[in-house]
């Protein structure tokens, strides 16, 4: 069995706020006079429920204060990719609500981006950003959103996309999310996480999805599923966190297999890998040992990976290239 560090892989959905590592929870949070205990910053963890999730992820985000706190776990960030075997990365930010939160709207991503430079020149990976919105907030925020993502995307933001709690509908967001269209952002929406296939579906139609966060539950309306096949948008699956989350009962349990055989474009990603406790190459490591994956499966997964990235043509053709020699 090969390495699963050394296949070249790209990485679509993890959210950079839950990449910190615990060490540096702790040292921030002292940093800002917050005390920070392991039941916040030393996973894995296990949670009845999404809410549960929120409620620690909150605890983490107000940790995150000054620049030189966005700086360093986005250096961070890049290295911990970079060991997992990972080319190129898309990672998601909430920085309008960050930059709320601190007065200054911009800051939190700027400080982000000034870290994943530096992490770049390091450690030899390729990283942009996608900002995300909260459902559950309001249209002006999402307009603050895009307004951000076109400010900075000569510096690598590439797309927004909504998130939060899928129960919140997608249509009032539609007509600023054809805005981001329009002024070349790509658009990835999380669907089909807590809601249902019916979710998955208004990501792709009413919400443009370029391609959608999760969206396991897709299986439970074929039709839906013919129609994200038909369209050929790729699912940002992300098994541990499915399990941590407490949306599937175990890993075995897990429909990814299902979604692969539907002739589904599915990749592989971690989400939360602070809350798993697993990388990227331990995610894929996962389903060699419980699914009976071979090499070539697991291939195939990475190269799918980076065929649904947004990175650029060459970018693209060097990742691929790297997989078949390591197959080879």
């Amino acid at each position: 069995m090969r390495e699963l560090s050394r296949l070249p892989k790209a990485h679509l959905h993890v959210h950079l706020e839950s990449t910190v590592r615990p060490e540096t929870l702790v040292a921030i949070g002292a940093g800002n006079g917050v005390a920070v205990g392991p039941e916040v910053s030393h996973g894995p963890f296990a949670f009845a429920g999404f809410r549960a999730f929120a409620d620690q992820n909150s605890l983490v985000r107000d940790c995150l204060r000054r620049p030189e706190d966005f700086r360093r776990v986005a250096v961070e960030y890049c290295a911990d990719e970079a060991a997992q075997g990972t080319g190129y990365a898309e990672v998601t930010f909430t920085a309008a609500s960050h930059g709320e939160r601190l007065g200054d709207l911009a800051m939190p991503l700027e400080a982000v981006l000034d870290g994943l430079a530096q992490g770049q020149r390091e450690h030899g990976i390729v990283v942009r950003v996608l900002l995300d919105h909260s459902r559950r907030r309001s249209p002006e925020r999402l307009r603050r959103t895009i307004e951000l993502a076109r400010r900075f995307s000569h510096r690598g933001v590439v797309g927004v996309g909504l998130a939060g709690d899928e129960t919140y509908p997608l249509a009032p967001f539609a007509d600023l999310l054809g805005v981001a269209r329009d002024a070349g952002l790509r658009l990835v929406h999380h669907a089909g996480e807590v809601a249902g296939a019916a979710s998955v579906l208004e990501a792709v139609t009413a919400g443009g999805a370029d391609r959608v966060g999760h969206g396991f539950r897709v299986l439970e309306d074929p039709a839906v599923v013919a129609e994200v096949r038909d369209r050929g948008v790729p699912l940002e699956v992300c098994v541990s966190s499915n399990v941590a989350l407490g949306l599937v009962p175990s890993v075995r349990a897990h429909p990814l297999p299902e979604l692969v055989a539907a002739g589904l474009v599915v990749t592989v990603n971690t989400d939360v890998p602070n809350v798993t406790g697993r990388g990227l190459a331990e995610e894929y490591g996962l389903l060699r040992s419980v699914f009976g994956w071979d090499d070539a499966a697991l291939a195939g997964l990475a190269r799918a990976s980076v065929r649904a990235s947004f990175a650029p043509p060459e970018t693209k053709a060097e990742l691929l290239a790297g997989v078949g020699r390591w197959l080879g």
